[in-house]
């Protein structure tokens, strides 16, 4: 089994099978007889992206699982290509990879793929997508799972809300810097890490500020440094590489970070005081190998959150509690598990 991380080389490769005639599209899941073939496209580079790093991780699980338990059957062989930071050659180069005929599946994730894919699989039907953390319903070429963000927003927005509050008076506001605005950001995300805040106390309002990039540390950091003289007194930062600017200007101006997708509570020990995630791994590894053991309805659109497993707050990590008190440890978790019971709904 072959893994290929190189973006560059493996676009140009598959940009050639645009001139290639014929050629016959495995379209039906794994052939036990001659093996299968799944590629992932990342949609940035995996370096400095733990989500996309898990999702590489959690389809790579699960190859491996069902090659080991084949027994006289062609491989499964994946391929991993990164698409880079530039958001506008995404549909150029994942509709290189469906040109090509050489994936029985692609796996990706990001919220703007679904609206990308509906081109690209009218085009090239036989193609099967499988996305995560999006939505795209009815389309019998592609499968997607989106994660109940506002959940996550929620958690972390009381988080940040309770953290604020025990700083002493104040101004009831907290910051959210991100990396651009987009309709999941927009829509779901930072109204529901208002909706967490003030279900602490409602006079909280957001300071929102963009990035403009996913990598820019220096102009996140003043963003957050500009915030923080502001009053702002905890952070919730979703901007990729740039997060490091706002760990940077919370350590200087003595605010406090939630962090988002991931563990974070290493990257900022004593700043960072809460970790809302989400199982990219767990999603990837689960829907890879139900495709591969042809149980994945394929037009379907699954929402799913933490009460499956998929989203969650890190509530045991020894630097997270150090960092907060006992009584708002107490508080966050009754309100997680308000959540996990169904006793407070979040749906989307």
């Amino acid at each position: 089994m072959k893994h290929r991380a190189c973006a560059a080389l493996a676009v140009s490769m598959v940009l050639a099978a645009f001139f290639i005639p014929g050629g016959c599209r495995r379209n039906s899941g794994p052939d036990a007889s001659r093996g299968s073939s799944i590629g992932v496209f990342i949609p940035g580079v995996m370096s400095g992206s733990p989500v996309y790093e898990m999702l590489a991780e959690g389809v790579r699980s699960a190859v491996d699982r069902y090659n080991s338990a084949q027994t006289g059957a062609g491989p499964v062989e994946l391929t991993v290509i990164e698409g880079g930071y530039n958001q506008a050659e995404w549909e150029t180069k994942l509709t290189a990879m469906a040109a090509s005929l050489a994936y029985d599946l692609i796996v990706s994730s990001n919220p703007s793929l679904p609206d990308i894919v509906s081109h690209i699989s009218s085009r090239f039907p036989d193609q099967r997508f499988l996305l995560l953390d999006g939505r795209l319903e009815g389309n019998p070429h592609v499968y997607t799972l989106r994660y109940n963000q506002r959940e996550q927003a929620y958690m972390a927005g009381s988080m940040a809300a309770l953290v604020s509050e025990a700083a002493g008076p104040g101004p009831r506001k907290v910051g959210l810097v991100a990396a651009q605005e987009y309709p999941v950001m927009n829509n779901i995300i930072l109204p529901g890490f208002l909706e967490g805040a003030q279900g602490i106390n409602p006079g909280y309002t957001v300071d929102f500020r963009i990035v403009g990039n996913w990598y820019d540390a220096a102009k996140a950091g003043e963003l957050a440094a500009d915030m923080i003289r502001g009053g702002v007194r905890v952070l919730l930062c979703i901007a990729g590489g740039a997060n490091e600017g706002v760990i940077h200007a919370a350590a200087e101006g003595g605010a406090k970070v939630v962090w988002f997708d991931t563990n974070g509570y290493a990257i900022g020990p004593g700043i960072v005081v809460g970790s809302s995630v989400l199982y990219q791994d767990k999603a990837a590894y689960n829907q890879v190998l139900r495709y591969l053991e042809g149980t994945l309805s394929f037009g379907a659109a699954e929402t799913l959150g933490v009460k499956d497993g998929y989203v969650d707050f890190i509530q045991d990590d020894p630097a997270y509690i150090r960092a907060v008190p006992p009584e708002l440890r107490e508080r966050q978790a009754a309100i997680i598990e308000g959540i996990r019971s169904g006793a407070l709904a979040l749906p989307l």
